[in-house]
């Protein structure tokens, strides 16, 4: 696992106050998202389908920071939109160091070596690169030529200066397990901290709809990868757990308060990916979310779902009280072969509520009674 020692015990040590203090629900890793602006239209992603009004909103540095204080996670993750689109942007990821907590910049690295001058080498903080496989995988996961060059040259540049990189990959249902081995050796020989990975989660208003993956196809992906893994020195930023989760070897529900999202609209019920309306403060996201109408066997919409910022807690929380189960698949490696772990059943799952238009219709309209003051 590509995580800093420094970063394991301050994370280690948070838990296990949680764990003393008996709290039930608590927060790893804040996702701070300032924008839904982005200079790419991904057709897998559902976070830039919203009207201009929207686009053009903006966390301000104030808020970034007390949001950071509010949830009090140890770790920061900072998605878009892009990032680096943000004007302040430097401002807040300097004001979150300053915190000591760990800083992940989700970039697609178009803007990073313009705006590295923004920022200062950190064991605080992580740039996060978006890499989707190799050149000819990325440049079709992004619709844009030329894309994969210019992150790799960014990349190097990064190091170069001193920074902590890592890759954020995402992998979708036409993904080749020969060719994501293949990205995974050249990440490696790029000399990356680690790689981040996880499967595509299925937005309902994404543009390409048609290449999400099922758990069962997830599960054997991945199983596919890592058999090519086994013997190589592949590094990834996650648990040992979660991998062996995503290969199908551990039956987990979802945490999804284990990554609450701070966004313009405010504290996203109920996770990241899912946006089914909003809090006015991290306290009211915890105590009046309706955590068991979510996750898969309880809601279509999550039916699908095995992704990182769901999961990762799971994993994280499973470690924790089970140090020598995860010290077994750290030392072992994934498992590959064999039964899969029993499947979570989906005949108890409510249906899909479709509240995103009224959700935003509500936002313009706010933001245009705001404007108008």
């Amino acid at each position: 696992m590509a995580v800093p020692i420094q970063q394991q015990i301050k994370v280690g040590a948070y838990i296990l106050k949680q764990r003393l203090t008996g709290r039930a629900r608590y927060p790893l890793v804040l996702m701070l998202e300032p924008l839904f602006r982005c200079n790419l239209a991904c057709p897998g992603c559902g976070k830039i389908d919203y009207p201009d009004e929207i686009l053009n909103r903006r966390l301000s540095v104030g808020e970034c920071l007390e949001a950071v204080e509010e949830c009090g996670a140890p770790v920061v993750s900072i998605p878009g939109g892009e990032p680096l689109l943000h004007k302040e942007i430097g401002e807040i990821v300097a004001g979150i160091v300053e915190r000591k907590r760990f800083v992940y910049l989700c970039t697609n690295a178009l803007l990073l070596e313009k705006k590295l001058e923004l920022f200062k080498p950190s064991p605080y903080l992580t740039f996060s690169v978006h890499l989707d496989g190799l050149e000819g995988e990325h440049d079709r996961a992004v619709d844009q030529k030329g894309v994969f060059q210019r992150a790799v040259k960014a990349i190097k540049r990064v190091q170069a200066e001193g920074f902590r990189v890592n890759i954020n990959c995402t992998l979708f249902n036409n993904a080749e397990p020969a060719r994501v081995a293949e990205f995974f050796d050249y990440a490696t020989e790029l000399g990356i901290e680690g790689i981040t990975v996880s499967p595509g989660y299925a937005y309902e208003r994404a543009p390409d709809q048609a290449h999400f993956l099922s758990r069962q196809n997830t599960k054997n992906l991945f199983r596919e990868v890592f058999r090519r893994g086994k013997g190589k020195k592949w590094q990834f930023s996650q648990s040992s757990l979660f991998l062996d989760f995503l290969a199908g070897n551990q039956s987990y529900r979802c945490t999804p308060w284990s990554n609450p999202t701070r966004n313009i609209f405010g504290w996203q019920r109920p996770c990241y990916l899912l946006n089914e309306g909003y809090a006015a403060s991290f306290a009211r996201l915890m105590e009046e979310t309706a955590w068991d109408a979510y996750g898969t066997g309880n809601y279509e919409k999550c039916a699908n779902c095995m992704v990182h910022c769901g999961y990762e807690g799971t994993a994280v929380e499973d470690t924790v009280k089970h140090p020598l189960k995860a010290l077994k698949v750290a030392l072992k490696g994934i498992g590959t072969e064999g039964p899969l772990a029993p499947e979570i059943p989906l005949d108890g799952q409510r249906p899909a509520d479709f509240v995103f238009d009224s959700v935003v219709a509500k936002a313009v309209e706010e933001t245009t009674s705001e404007a108008a003051e």
